[in-house]
Parts: structure tokens; C-alpha cells; sequence
């Protein structure tokens, strides 16, 4: 079998295939009388990789990502080019499709006596592309067929020269590699059933089971990834950031998730730009310009990584180095990346999350062992770092293993004498029961892991990598953490950041206010961007960017408001009251006899209030009042309170001890004589 002579032949595509015949086939169950011919619309798809086999499974692979422009006047068929631009890295998932059937082939208890088989096609980074070789492979690929109840399907599709993996209808499909493509093909191949598992796909819409109920994955919901970036920059206090996403479901969802999880946490996006690969050369110039003119340090990047490479060569032209970047999992181990060193010096300590790599490591048979293959580095040959490739191995065997599962048949020898088999043939292989055996799905991997579908999902394991300098001035890959679920284990010390040091660069928009000062919003700006302005007179602050200056009894202010103050009044006013009517009540005034003898004279003597308990009663009031007008006084006006309250109580005191007097003397002078005294 030979690869490359196939996948640097130019292609050309067809038209979609009708799969009327094959939908009242599964699903309506009606007997045919007389034979059925069909036909197809435009021209088959030649160009595939297959292996024929009892049961076909089918795959799709963006093998090439640049597709031609195509103009719909409609009033013709449109007329595609063939598509460009080898992708090294879809290649080599490829190549673990067919690895991953071999060695299921070569197991003698997984499948016996059974051979699996595959056709590859190249969905080219497009939806189109991707609707179009799903229906290709799901329908069957021969360009006529002429059914009667008596014709196998897989004979009907069988063809001079061909094998009948390159016709026959697949009942389940291995891909595609973005999630906007795999919702497209998800919803045509919906009401047929067939299932879909993505390797690559990871909007979190494909969570939902009643809107994409065919649908799996071997790649965790970007809910997880996203929520692991939002942790780490509020772990790093960086508030202050820009973003670089998709311009699809892929970005628009996982900037979404991040946003949703950093809500109240005061982190701010400066920008949001977005990059599309039809229009990635215009576009790359544009984020550029927004990222060399932002004062935002830290850059969140959510696309693939061909749309960031160019953003990148576009930085390097201008000498933009100093920026951090957070790489989501599309891009963050892109071995094209690391390798060039045109961007070295911009991607520098780049921190990631990335797919969870296999446990052990795997091998792939990509040479026949007659070449030589030192010096070469390239994303084909590098199997180190086998993250994505597991995946669609992961896919491959959970394929296997609800085939196996729907293939088992209990006691097939007294079966077989009964005449009445209750298991399936691997040539009538029925869609809708294969996905209900997905859905229960549950293995041990030839690597020892678990593997089991948590509805469309598998649980949520990634790796956090940095991406450090070399002596030779390219990057290398650094493991610097892990995620499970929502818990974030993060190995600080080991991270390289773009400032070539341990030390986490900083990036927000207004530094922090220090005590003594408080935060001012900026009008129209966001709550980020603030202003530190200096506490009034009599007003302090003791934290870090404190909201409010608080006067001294800030503390006591804060439970004691306008409510409060007046309820305090009434409270010790009428407890005063209390006192003095429970006073009267039981121990009134009465006159008093002097039995002291003096003459002939009986002297009736009235008590007399105390001057100090008069003193107190008075100061008591006063400073009662006091207390509230002082804590509700505004700044400055705090000090003129308490100076005012001080001078009120002495005044007090002198005005309610003397004025009597003092009357006396002005305005009353024949009451201040002895006569006047003793007569009383």
C-alpha cells in the first residue's frame, strides 16, 4: 500500500449521493417487489485510502486545509478545485486509523473471526467537504445501483477492479476534526442514525444528546480547557488580557465558558479579535496591529494552529516579543509551531493546555525501516508527543468494541440449530443498534486505561505544557501540570514564562491602590481601568484597592447607618424616661421636717438634686447625640463634629449651672437679696 503517490494526487469531488434507497432501507423495513435502479449526480470520489474487510468503518481527516473559492451563480452546478496544502499532523491521524485496525485485526479476541476494514477520505477543513464524504461514505460511492431483494448491498456496490471498501456503505465513522464540521455531518446523518466520533471536536453544544444524539468523542468539552485558563488567570491576578479566537463555534463557545467562569473575579478582556482560515492573510494582519497596540501582556488564543502561526509570523516582522500567551488545546503542542524558528522569540513561554497524552508510549509504523530519518523533524515523524493521534486510536477501538459487543452471540452453535440467530451479521450491520452499544460502552485499553462515553463525552483529563527556550533557539515542550475535571494541579517553579524567568509577568490595565487611597471607576472604561485617588481629610483606607475611604470608626459605620442612628436615640431616650417615671412613681419628692432645733422654728426641707448626677444626666444627652451626627459626618466635617460636641457639653454645663443665676442678677435684682433668701 502506498500513501503519498495518493495523497499528492489532485482530486476532484462529487456531488452528494442519494441515500433515499438507503434511509427507507434502515428505517422503513417495506419489501422491495421489483428492482430499483439509481443513479448519482456528478462524479464519484476516487481518491481514498481503503482496506476491505467484513465490517467497513469510514474516516474523515482535514489530510489538506486550503480549499478553493467558489462562486454560486445558481444557474449552473458549482465547479470545485481540488483542494491544498498537506496537513503533516492529519496525515499521521491517518496513519493511527490504520495502525489502530491492524492491530484489532491482529487480536484474536477482539473481533474473531471477524476483519475490520476502513476508507479514509479527505474532508479538507471544510464543512462542504466534510457533508460530502460523510455522505459518500455512509450512502456507498458506486456511480449506479440496481437493487432487488435478492441483491446484497455490498455486491450491488462492488465494481470491476474495485474492493468493496471503496463501495460499500459504512455503518459508523471516525471523525472530523473540528466541531463545526462534525454538527454539520451530525445533523444529515441524524435521522439515519449513524454514529459519528469526533477525535477533535470539543464545542461543549455537543454535550446536548437531544440535539446531536449520534454523536461521541474521545476529546473532553471545551467547558473543562476553558474553565483550566480561567483558574489560571485569576490564580495569576492577570486582569487585564486579549483574546484570539475562531471565527466559529469552536472560539465563540470557549470564549463563552471562560468568560462565564472569571464572571465577578475582576478580569477584563481589552479585546476580542477573530481570525477565520479563508480570510486568515487579511485577518493576521489585523490582530497584529490590535495585540502590538494593546497594553494587555497576557494574549488568550482559541483556534487552530495554522491561524495562529501566520498571527505570529505577522508579530515577528514587527518584533512584538513581549507578550504571554495562553494556548488552548488545538495549538498548544503543534510541533509546526515549536519548530520554526521565525516565531521562536514571540511564542516563547507559551503556557497550554493540552489533550492528555497516552500513558505509555505508542509507536507507529510510518517507515518501512530502510530510510533514514536523522536529522528530520517534522509533525509526521515525531512520535513523542502522541496526543491527538491517541484520540483517533481511542475512537478506533471503541468502534471495535461495540461492533464486538453487538457481533457477540451467546450460544451461537444452538442458535444456528434453532434457526433462529439473535445476533447480527457482520454484513447487516444495523446503524441504530451500533449506537446503542456506544452508549454502552466500557473497556480496558491495550494500554491499560479505562475508556467509557459519559453520554457524548469521556471524563476530562489534560496536560498543562510550557514552551521553552532551547540552547539551539528552538522551543521544546515542558509537562508543568495537569487537569482532572475542574481540579487544577499546576507546578509553578517549572515554568518558563516569556520574561525567560520564574517571575509571572503582569498585565493589568491600572496597578493596584495602595492603602490610603481608593478605587474610582473610569466613565465608560472597564472595571479593570480605575483611577487611585487619595482619602480626604479625616477618611483612611488600610487595604489594597479598597472600594471606600472609611472615617475612623469605619469599623463601627458599617453597622451603624442612618437606621440605626436614630433607633439608637430613641432607644436611650426612652430608657431614660423609663428611669425617671419608675423613679417618681416609687420614690416622688416629699417635703422633709428638720427636727434639728432651732428655737421655736420646725424647718420643712425639700431634697435637693445632686449636681454631679445633674452633670451626668445632662452629659449623658449630649453625647448620645453626639455619637451618630459624628460617624454620619462626611470627610472633613468629622473633626468641626467632635469640636462641636466637646465645646456643646462644656457649655452645657456652665449655661444650665450659671443662667439661672445669672438672671437672677440681670433681671431679677430684688430676689437677690437676704431678705428675699431667708424668707424662703
Amino acid at each position: 500500500m502506498s500513501w503519498f503517490p495518493w495523497l499528492f494526487t489532485l482530486w476532484s469531488p462529487s456531488a452528494l449521493s442519494l441515500l433515499l434507497l438507503s434511509a427507507m432501507d434502515r428505517h422503513t423495513g417495506l419489501e422491495v417487489v421489483q428492482a430499483i435502479v439509481c443513479s448519482r449526480w456528478g462524479a464519484p470520489i476516487n481518491k481514498s485510502l481503503s482496506q476491505d474487510g467484513d465490517v467497513i468503518i469510514g474516516g474523515l481527516f482535514n489530510l489538506y486545509y486550503k480549499s478553493s473559492a467558489v462562486e454560486h451563480g445558481f444557474t449552473k452546478l458549482p465547479h470545485y478545485e481540488p483542494c491544498t496544502g498537506l496537513d503533516l499532523e492529519s496525515l499521521k491521524n491517518a496513519y493511527t486509523m490504520t495502525f489502530a485496525v491492524e492491530e484489532i485485526n491482529r487480536n484474536s479476541t477482539l473481533l474473531p473471526g471477524v476483519k475490520l476494514g476502513y476508507r479514509i477520505l479527505d474532508s479538507c477543513a471544510s464543512s462542504y467537504w466534510a457533508q460530502q464524504v460523510a455522505l459518500s461514505l455512509v450512502g456507498g460511492d458506486a456511480p449506479s445501483c440496481n437493487l432487488t431483494p435478492s441483491t446484497p448491498r455490498s455486491a450491488a456496490y462492488g465494481q470491476p477492479g474495485e474492493t468493496a471498501a471503496a463501495g460499500q456503505p459504512v455503518p459508523l465513522l471516525i471523525g472530523t476534526a473540528s466541531s463545526t464540521s462534525t454538527i454539520v455531518v451530525s445533523r444529515v446523518l441524524g435521522p439515519l442514525s449513524v454514529p459519528l466520533i469526533s477525535y477533535m471536536a470539543s464545542c461543549p453544544c455537543l454535550s446536548d444528546r437531544l440535539n446531536f444524539p449520534n454523536v461521541f468523542r474521545t476529546i473532553p468539552s471545551d467547558i473543562y480547557q476553558a474553565q483550566a485558563m480561567a483558574r489560571m488567570a485569576i490564580r495569576f491576578r492577570w486582569t487585564w488580557i486579549g483574546a484570539v479566537i475562531e471565527n466559529k463555534d469552536y472560539g465563540h463557545l470557549a470564549i463563552q465558558a471562560f468568560q462565564e467562569e472569571t464572571r465577578g473575579k475582576g478580569v477584563c478582556f481589552e479585546f476580542i479579535e477573530t481570525v477565520l482560515k479563508e480570510t486568515i492573510v487579511s485577518d493576521a494582519s489585523r490582530v497584529a496591529l490590535t495585540i502590538q497596540a494593546s497594553t494587555a501582556r497576557v494574549i488568550l488564543v482559541f483556534c487552530w494552529y495554522t491561524e495562529i502561526k501566520e498571527v505570529f509570523l505577522e508579530l515577528a516582522k514587527t518584533n512584538v516579543t513581549d507578550r504571554q500567551f495562553l494556548a488552548s488545546e488545538a495549538w498548544s503542542t503543534s510541533d509546526d509551531i515549536l519548530q520554526d524558528l521565525d516565531i521562536s522569540k514571540v511564542a516563547s513561554g507559551v503556557v497550554g493546555v493540552a489533550i492528555r497524552r497516552s500513558s505509555q508510549k505508542a509507536s507507529l509504523p510510518l517507515c518501512s525501516g530502510t530510510e533514514s530519518l536523522e536529522g528530520v523533524k517534522n509533525p509526521f515523524t515525531n512520535v513523542s508527543q502522541l496526543r491527538v493521534a491517541y484520540n483517533v486510536y481511542l475512537a478506533v477501538y471503541a468502534a471495535a468494541h461495540a461492533l464486538h459487543s453487538l457481533l457477540s452471540c451467546p450460544d451461537r452453535e444452538s442458535s444456528s440449530r434453532n434457526n433462529s440467530s439473535t445476533c447480527s451479521s457482520p454484513k447487516h450491520i444495523k446503524p441504530k443498534e451500533l449506537l446503542q452499544h456506544l452508549n454502552k460502552l466500557n473497556f480496558t485499553t491495550p494500554q491499560g486505561d479505562m475508556f467509557y462515553f459519559q453520554g457524548a463525552d469521556i471524563p476530562a483529563k489534560y496536560d498543562l505544557v510550557n514552551w521553552q527556550e532551547t540552547p539551539e533557539g528552538s522551543l521544546k515542550l515542558v509537562l508543568i501540570g495537569r487537569v482532572d475535571g475542574f481540579d487544577l494541579h499546576l507546578n509553578e517553579s517549572a515554568i518558563q514564562w516569556r520574561t525567560g524567568s520564574n517571575q509571572v509577568p503582569v498585565s493589568v490595565c491600572t496597578e493596584s491602590c495602595p492603602p490610603g487611597t481608593r478605587k474610582a471607576n473610569k466613565k465608560g472604561e472597564p472595571l479593570c481601568c480605575f483611577d487611585c485617588i487619595q482619602c480626604a481629610e479625616g477618611e483612611i483606607s488600610n487595604q489594597t484597592d479598597s472600594l471606600h475611604s472609611r472615617p475612623g470608626a469605619g469599623a463601627l459605620m458599617k453597622w451603624f447607618g442612618p437606621g440605626q442612628q436614630r433607633g439608637s436615640v430613641c432607644l436611650f431616650t426612652s430608657i431614660q424616661i423609663i428611669i425617671c417615671v419608675t423613679w417618681l412613681s416609687l420614690s416622688p419628692p416629699v417635703p422633709q421636717r428638720d427636727l434639728g432645733f432651732q428655737g421655736s422654728t420646725v424647718t420643712l426641707e425639700c431634697a435637693m438634686g445632686s449636681v454631679v448626677g445633674f452633670s451626668l444626666v445632662l452629659g449623658y444627652i449630649v453625647w448620645v447625640a453626639f455619637v451618630p451626627a459624628y460617624i454620619s459626618s462626611p470627610g472633613k466635617y468629622t473633626v468641626a463634629v467632635e469640636i462641636f460636641a466637646i465645646l456643646a457639653s462644656s457649655y452645657g454645663l456652665l449655661l444650665c449651672i450659671f443662667a439661672p443665676k445669672c438672671f437672677i442678677i440681670f433681671f431679677r435684682p430684688e430676689k437677690n437679696t437676704k431678705k428675699h433668701l431667708m424668707a424662703r
